[in-house]
């Protein structure tokens, strides 16, 4: 990766080549990620508030929440993240996704280095251009502040690098490496369970590299880093009542859709339109059939990878062995160098076991056949295995151009090489649409909710019932000067995730309502206000009805 150089008296690291394309790559995908978030893009909405609203009050010393508010088994990494920025500029949101921009950074810089550990350096480079890439489905996962996987797929690699590293002898500090494996552990299981199946064949790969170590003192702090990371979690479930721990309600969220489809619309959702998008193939609003080839291909690639992989384990042993019986006095034990040799295609085989467990887990979800436009968000962890689903593709087009191959081996590496060009460009064009013309609206939004803050912020009311969408978002923008209590469509209580807001709301002798025009809270409001004096709104803003009644409405009571 770098070569050391003399330079006025120091030793300096120089890139190799493929290092530093990769940089520049990389330079630029979090450039344009930057952009984006100074101009809050994607649109912020009252699930991304709620977070920035928990960072508010931990940096205000307010509270010390552990799961996201109104819910037992989303964690708030991102809001402690975010609590000392927001703490000293106020809200904001750039401010309050810069760490997620950050997260990003150490994504791309340790998808590179394990990449290039396990497989060559210019695919490295390749992986890292198509990461930096990304459309709106891609970016929102990577920038907005909604929970777990910005965080945890960075700490994912980290762990895999630390198991290669513990495996070949290049880690010296065995034991504090463990133990940060063990935290890592924790804390992605802590702040999102969707990255289970990742950690899981993490943890196996570990066991598989270090298992003699981990029966003495490297055992024990791995458990102790692993408790150290989810101990919020456990003292939150210690102290929860019955049927609010996290196993409980999480279950209860994963059942609550419904009949379960027939398994040819899950896998057609979830290979057809979750991939792609996950991926960066296809627009926010759904994939074009002719954009969902790489959903197709997917599981073949994933069989052709571990395939690669066993073989890339069997050649290492063997050529480990022979090496050891030619070398190695009788009596000593090869098996440092032999897992040194064979941990590449273990961590590889790892990789493509994890996303394939992702992806049956959610195959097995009714949501991935009638919405998998709104939950392709949770196949995003894929991206961890990009490297491994490509290298079948990279080594067939290798051998084609190298001319290593016969007739077959040129064709299936030319289609190979086609393949990759089409993956490339497809994520390149939608990146530049979106970029280009997909931002208008986002930006639009935002700036009328800002509008809509304003106006509350300075002449009220600063007491409102609004529906969940508007809520949150709105205390956020006032900096809380403005509190909002959430109503449904029917104006009954809402998901009001912080109940203090809606007890607030509650002891107002006037409260106002922030309606969208002409929403069924609109007509229904304006129907129990029928002819009174106070029935005409105060004033439309920013796409929005500000009624404020002489006498509160409120029909649930």
């Amino acid at each position: 990766m770098s070569h050391p150089v003399q330079h006025g008296g120091r030793w300096r690291p120089r890139l190799d080549r493929p290092a530093l394309v990769a940089l520049l790559v990389g330079l630029v995908g979090v450039g344009y990620r930057l952009v984006l978030t100074l101009y809050t893009v994607p649109v912020s909405n009252s699930d991304e508030a709620t977070f920035g609203l928990a960072a508010l009050h931990i940096g205000q010393g307010r509270e010390r929440p552990v799961f996201l508010y109104g819910q037992h088994y989303m964690g708030m990494l991102e809001s402690y993240l975010a609590a000392p920025l927001l703490a000293v500029a106020g809200p904001s949101w750039p401010v309050l996704r810069l760490p997620m921009l950050a997260l990003y950074a150490v994504f791309l810089y340790l998808v590179y280095r394990l990449t290039r550990r396990l497989y060559t350096p210019w695919f490295a480079v390749l992986v890292v251009g198509l990461l930096a890439l990304g459309p709106e489905r891609v970016v929102r996962d990577q920038l907005t502040v909604v929970g777990g996987r910005p965080e945890v797929k960075p700490a994912v690699l980290l762990m895999l690098l630390i198991t290669v590293g513990l495996a070949t002898g290049t880690v010296r500090r065995r034991r504090l490496a463990v133990a940060l494996f063990g935290l890592l552990v924790g804390l992605a299981a802590w702040s999102d369970w969707l990255i289970l199946p990742y950690l899981a064949v993490a943890g196996l790969a570990l066991v598989w590299a270090v298992r003699r170590e981990l029966l003495g003192w490297s055992g024990l702090l791995l458990v102790a880093g692993f408790v150290a990371g989810v101990a919020p979690m456990i003292v939150d479930n210690l102290r929860a009542g019955p049927g609010e721990d996290s196993l409980t309600v999480f279950r209860e969220v994963s059942t609550k859709a419904g009949p379960l489809p027939q398994w040819s619309d899950r896998i057609s959702g979830g290979l057809l339109e979750g991939v792609p998008l996950a991926h960066g193939l296809c627009p926010v609003d759904g994939c074009g059939r002719w954009q969902q080839w790489f959903g197709v291909i997917y599981p073949v690639l994933l069989v052709a990878a571990a395939v690669l992989a066993l073989l890339a384990y069997r050649r290492a042993a063997d050529a480990s062995r022979g090496a050891q019986a030619a070398d190695t006095p009788p009596g000593t034990q090869p098996g440092g160098a032999l897992r040194g040799a064979r941990v590449g295609p273990v961590v590889q085989l790892a990789l493509v076991v994890g996303a394939a467990l992702t992806l049956l887990s959610y195959v097995r979800s009714p949501l991935a056949a009638t919405s998998p436009l709104d939950n392709a968000r949770y196949l995003s962890v894929l991206q961890l295995s990009l490297p491994a689903v490509l290298w079948p593709l990279w080594v067939a087009a290798l051998a084609c151009w190298r001319g290593t191959v016969g007739a077959l081996g040129r064709l299936a590496g030319a289609l190979a090489t086609a393949v990759l060009a089409a993956l490339a460009a497809t994520t390149l064009v939608v990146t530049v649409v979106f970029a280009t013309t997909g931002t208008a609206a986002s930006r639009t939004e935002e700036r009328q909710a800002r509008e809509l803050a304003a106006a509350l912020r300075a002449d009220g009311p600063h007491e409102v019932y609004g529906d969940y969408w508007t809520c949150n978002r709105l205390i956020f923008n006032t900096d809380e000067s403005v509190v909002c209590g959430v109503l449904d469509g029917d104006l009954s209580p809402g998901q009001n995730r912080y109940r203090p807001y809606w007890r607030q709301v509650g002891r107002a002798a006037r409260p106002g309502y922030v309606v969208e025009v002409d929403s069924p809270m609109d007509r229904r409001l304006r129907r129990l206000l029928g002819d009174r004096p106070d029935a005409a709104p105060v004033r439309e803003v920013g796409g929005y009805r500000v009624y404020h009644p002489d006498t509160p409405v409120r029909p649930w009571r």
